[in-house]
């Protein structure tokens, strides 16, 4: 965008030199670098701020989807409370009667006796970032 070729930086510079005086040329330039650096900040703050406020639109955007896709999984899949206290009542309730029997398990081998004879193995868990 603001690109400058070396031989125009020497153009500027010769004519700096020849404007301002080789005596106070250098008390313009660092006056300049210090604007430039005032400019960069404001630039800078500028542009963190817009990044946060956009970082904020998608975040809120991200949550109203969720919470819509939260509420159409809890309507098609209520909780077990919520079907025995009467707030949704299902199609047909089960009975004991139809209710189909569990599926016989072979008898356990030694080598499968021993996984059972285990504890459980504990979660592991780490440490949040």
């Amino acid at each position: 965008m603001f690109d400058v070729a070396p031989t125009e930086l020497l153009l500027v510079a010769v004519v700096a030199l020849l404007v301002i005086g080789p005596k106070d040329l250098p008390r313009a330039m660092r006056f300049v670098g210090q604007w430039v650096a005032k400019a960069r900040g404001v630039a800078r703050h500028f542009r963190s701020g817009m990044d946060e406020m956009i970082r904020q639109a998608e975040l809120e955007e991200m949550e109203k989807k969720w919470a819509a896709e939260n509420d159409r999984i809890m309507h098609e899949h209520p909780p077990q409370s919520a079907l025995i206290e009467g707030e949704m009542l299902p199609l047909a309730a089960p009975s004991e009667s139809t209710a189909p029997a569990p599926p016989e398990t072979p008898a356990a081998t030694p080598a499968s006796a021993d996984l059972f004879d285990q504890a459980p193995a504990e979660p592991q868990s780490r440490p949040l970032p």
